[in-house]
Formats: C-alpha cells, structure tokens, sequence
C-alpha cells in the first residue's frame, strides 16, 4: 500500500535526536556560563551528574578563592607589619591564591616590601624560602616549617603557638631557623551548608586534602562538616587518593586551585578548577568556576542532573511518539501529510523545549549573593 508506505517513510526517529540532544547540551553549557561556570565539553556535564564523591583542596576552594588575611600573629617580639611585610616580599612572585592574599594584605596596609630577598626557591607543594639580610627566611605549611626546615618555636612562646585558631588555615613564616609569623586565611562562611546541599543532591562523600597539620584539618573538617579528610598531604597524594577512590568504583569531582592540583585534577573524572588560580589548572581542568561563593558548585550539580533528565525524557518521547505516527501509519489512521506535519511539529517542539532553562534562575541566583 504505496499511501501507508509513504505515511511511515514520512517519519523517522534521527531528526529529533541529532537536533534536541546537541541543543540541550549546548543549552545547559550557555546556562552554566550564567553562573560563572565555564564547561569545556558535554561530557564532563555526564560525569558532573554521576558523581558520588567531591574531592577538595582545602586552600582557595574551602577557603576563599580570593583568600582574606585574617590575622597576622608575630613571634619573637616582632611586628605585626614587618612580618606581613616580608612575607609579601617572597610571596608576590608566584600565582597561589593565599600568595596573592598576603600581598593584597599588605598593599592595603600601604606596607611597601621592595626586593629585600635573593636566592629565592619556590619548593612545590612546601612553600617558598629565601634570604633576607643574611637570615634564610621560609614561608609555607606547617609539615615545610617545622619537618622540613626544622625550625622552632620562640622561647617561652609556645602556648601562645598552642593557642592559634585552629579554625583558620595558616601560613607559616620563620626567620633565622626560628618561626616568626603566622598568617590565618578563614573559612568560605558558606561551606557548610554547600555540603549540605550536595548530599541532598546525591553526593555521597565529600572529602578535604590539605597539607595543614593534622591538628587544623581535624578542626576545618569538623567546622566544615565533610566526610573524611587528609592532612600533611603532598601533590602526589592527592592523585593517588583520586586515583583509588576511582579504582573503587566511584565517580570524583576534584576541585582544586593551584599548580600542585593539577595531576589529581587530570586524575578526576572532572577537574574543576577556579578561575583566580594558577593557569595550569586552568587548563587540565575540564570545568572552570568562579567560585566568588560556592553555591555555584550546587549550581553546577544540578544543570548537570537536570540536563541528563531532560536527555533521557526527550529520548523516550522521540521514540515514543515517532514509534506511535509510524504504527499508526502502518495501520492506515494517519494520512501522509498528517504524519509528516505531525513528526515535525514535534521536532521543533522538543527542540525548543531543550534550549530553555534546566534550573529556577531566581532561586540559583540567591543562593550565590548569599555570602
């Protein structure tokens, strides 16, 4: 029957798929941008919305992104400026986001440190030594002061050393072999309730590497309410622990900031880095975010979820109702013109309905002004 031959060869399942699966994509990749989000691919959207664990790098992502100098806390009977002083002085040449806080720190203090150091060394994942008026100077985490460098607490000093918030990260700063400063960098107000949010979006562990003390990651991880946490950690660590949380089976978000996350952010199903941080995160990772709060990672979770739904409704419905004009075309009810009109009809429509928006904009948008 040529009429029912031509009633189900006016009809096929590809102009739907080929038009409305792209578009959702480019859809959801143009809304993310709206948020401060940049996504370099579908896919990276895919594993964003099968992941069960987040991996963070405490220092700029639980931190701020834009860290703030807190306090400066002076040992040895020095001066507050004068330490923040130096320590602007070695940390103004390396793009790390508590590097820029401290210089921003003094800058805004009108603290001014012309070139007082020679022999600088940046040691990766340790922190930054040098010589200033003949006394080595070093600047880092506590494992690079105290293990490394062996240097010591002030005489008579170490209860005010004891009594540091342990609730704030901290930069540790010694001259001559002995610690001279501490610089502490808070928590994002926010990061608390961003877990929160992620598990009711279906993460099921959340997990903080840091190369603090075991003594500050027990008391950030606390405050922060994450799952599990790693502290004294070193770049490899970081992509070792990725590597076997994927080895056991479970999709990772890494979010990181600097140049010693960058192999756990290659190890990640998706890297994420923050836009502020060092460049060759930037470019190993597979999403980029702003994260000037961090309720854009909630964003992010759920444009992606949102955008798998929408693929798979769309799916059943092409094949649904295409499978429904063709069984109807066989059967002789569709004429075919009407079976033509009909098929088209709903691939501009489902086409459309992929370009709109995946999430409520106004609820989002509260969320990431609330700091």
């Amino acid at each position: 029957n040529v009429t029912r031959a031509l009633s189900v060869l006016m009809v096929d399942f590809s102009c739907a798929l080929k038009l409305a699966m792209p578009l959702a994509v480019l859809s959801a990749m143009r809304e993310a941008s709206m948020y401060h989000i940049t996504v370099k691919g579908g896919k990276f959207l895919e594993a964003v919305a099968q992941a069960d664990t987040i991996v963070f790098d405490k220092t700029g992502t639980l931190t701020h992104a834009c860290p703030v100098v807190a306090r400066v806390i002076p040992f040895g009977g020095r001066s507050e400026d004068d330490m923040l002083r130096v320590a602007a002085c070695l940390e103004e040449h390396f793009p790390h986001s508590m590097a820029n806080a401290v210089v921003r720190a003094a800058r805004e203090r009108n603290l001014a440190h012309e070139e007082m150091h020679s022999q600088v060394e940046y040691i990766v994942a340790h922190g930054i030594s040098s010589m200033v008026e003949n006394k080595k100077v070093v600047i880092g985490s506590a494992h690079f002061i105290f293990e490394d460098e062996k240097c010591t607490v002030p005489a008579g000093e170490q209860e005010k050393y004891d009594a540091l918030p342990v609730e704030f990260s901290h930069l540790y700063l010694a001259i001559g072999g002995e610690l001279a400063a501490v610089i502490a960098d808070p928590l994002r107000p926010e990061a608390c309730d961003v877990m929160k949010a992620l598990r009711a979006l279906g993460i099921q562990r959340t997990v903080m590497l840091t190369g603090d003390s075991e003594r500050t990651a027990a008391a950030i991880a606390a405050e922060v309410g994450v799952d599990d946490y790693r502290a004294e950690v070193l770049p490899e660590d970081k992509a070792n622990f990725v590597e076997q949380e994927r080895a056991a089976g479970h999709t990772v978000i890494m979010l990181g900031d600097g140049i010693n996350d960058s192999p756990a952010l290659s190890a990640a199903n998706v890297g994420v880095a923050i836009s502020d941080g060092a460049a060759i995160a930037r470019e190993i990772a597979d999403i980029t975010i702003a994260a000037e709060n961090l309720f854009e990672l909630v964003a992010l979770r759920r444009i992606a979820q949102g955008l798998m739904s929408r693929i798979n409704s769309n799916y059943r419905f092409v094949i649904g109702f295409n499978g429904s004009l063709i069984g109807l075309g066989v059967a002789g009810v569709l004429a075919p013109a009407t079976s033509a009109m009909m098929h088209n009809l709903s691939t501009l429509g489902i086409s459309l309905r992929s370009m709109t928006n995946l999430i409520d904009s106004s609820e989002t948008t509260r969320l990431l002004e609330s700091k």
